[in-house]
């Protein structure tokens, strides 16, 4: 499979079927083929997609279709996800053209927001990387699928400049830390760290996202997140069967 082939291009409940259908299109023409749709709220098959789509109704018929974000990540081991604005979090912001070069890699997704409100906290914590397209400052917003077509372009436009120079790359690496390594990582951590009193119920949830942070912009192996859960199975083994110390 192609650099462009392994990326998937995931809508978060698309509400509009036209949108749909111009995602596809634009899809398309710059060589990208998996379209992933969590919980559509509207027919991305009707007549109003297919007539946006033109040649790219065979993106909207073998789209991906589940109901949550997480099944839509599997197999994934490099994740960004587009944001319109600032949010509270460690992770910092780049541009398409500074981020997205690094997708072509190894199997990877670019996550998208609804048109309305974008994508949540929670959803936003499941990427590794954020996105902000840079506009002017009069009118900042963008169309989703005029920033899937900005996703695209820079993406086939970084293909095109690694083939140049003879440094394209395909496959996945192997020491590349997949979506399910991190996730099962994270809640073992969270586990953990519930059990000796370090997070408790009420305040787990903003502690793991500064955690996430941090884990996330060191870009683990799967080797070191190997590693690091092993450190987690031996404390827990101890805290079980080492006599405490008075």
């Amino acid at each position: 499979m192609s650099p462009l082939g392994q990326i998937k291009i995931v809508l978060v409940e698309p509400a509009g079927a036209l949108n749909v259908g111009s995602v596809a299109r634009v899809m398309k023409n710059m060589g990208l083929g998996q379209l992933v749709l969590v919980n559509p709220r509207c027919d991305p098959l009707g007549e109003q997609a297919r007539l946006m789509a033109v040649h790219g109704a065979e993106i909207l018929e073998t789209a991906q279709i589940v109901e949550d974000l997480p099944t839509a990540l599997i197999g994934c081991s490099q994740i960004m996800a587009t944001v319109g604005r600032d949010l509270d979090t460690d992770i910092p912001l780049e541009t398409p053209r500074q981020a997205l070069p690094d997708l072509l890699r190894c199997p990877a997704a670019i996550i998208f927001g609804r048109e309305d409100h974008g994508l949540t906290n929670q959803e936003v914590m499941l990427a590794q990387r954020l996105i902000q397209i840079p506009t002017s400052s009069t009118y900042p917003s963008l169309n989703l699928a005029q920033a899937v077509g900005v996703c695209c372009y820079e993406l086939w436009q970084a293909q095109a400049d690694q083939s140049a120079l003879g440094r394209e790359q395909s496959g996945q690496s192997p020491s590349t830390a997949s979506f399910e390594d991190l996730e099962g990582f994270y809640g073992h951590w969270q586990s953990l760290l519930l059990k000796i009193g370090y997070l408790y119920p009420h305040t787990a949830p903003s502690r793991m996202a500064k955690l996430r942070g941090l884990v996330n912009r060191s870009q683990p192996t799967a080797a070191e997140i190997a590693l690091l859960r092993g450190m987690l199975r031996q404390v827990s083994w101890a805290i079980e069967h080492l006599p405490s110390q008075r």
